[in-house]
């Protein structure tokens, strides 16, 4: 055989085919690596720096009132119950609100929290001869008056003791 026909073909347990799969492995380990090192990075940069929030209501809340509280349920189209609590709102300040969060508290037989829901407010819009609800916004609350609204709460705990759950006005916008 000639120079020209000799191919390099590594020897029995030299250890050079070892070599080759490591260097292919190689950058799919340092891949996954920074990716790993990326979600670390990323968990504890937002862990616990998020804003702080107030557990004090918004000042206007106090001028809302809540009144005429009841709930009701329906099954929704998947088969699943939906619970709706509905009341009136009544604005006694002196400015239109354009916009409400409520925190809806469930409480299980021995009066301890089981469910905690926030949700805007939807309140009745005047779509005559339907009955409607949509947001605040697209159906201010003017100063003195009072509106009918809907709170629809997609899944209830099994603990929930089926009481009228606390509600509370969080968050009020205003124009």
């Amino acid at each position: 055989m000639g120079d020209a026909e000799k191919t390099n073909v590594p020897a029995f347990g030299s250890g050079e085919s070892q070599k080759e799969d490591v260097a292919h492995w190689m950058p799919m380990a340092i891949g996954a690596a920074l990716v790993i090192v990326a979600v670390a990075v990323i968990v504890l940069a937002t862990r616990g720096n998020g804003p702080i929030r107030s557990h004090q209501p918004d000042p206007y809340a106090a001028k809302l009132q809540i009144s005429n509280l009841h709930m009701s349920t329906a099954e929704n189209f998947a088969g699943g119950t939906v619970t709706y609590i509905e009341g009136k709102i009544a604005n006694s300040g002196d400015k239109k609100v354009t916009g409400a969060q409520v925190e809806l508290i469930f409480k299980n037989s021995l009066g301890e929290i089981s469910q905690k829901e926030h949700l805007p407010v939807m309140v009745e819009l005047p779509n005559i001869p339907y009955v409607d609800y949509g947001p605040l916004d697209r159906a201010p609350l003017p100063a003195g008056q009072e509106r009918n609204f809907r709170l629809t709460v997609e899944h209830v705990t099994l603990d929930w003791d089926g009481q009228l759950p606390q509600v509370r006005i969080t968050g009020v916008s205003t124009s």
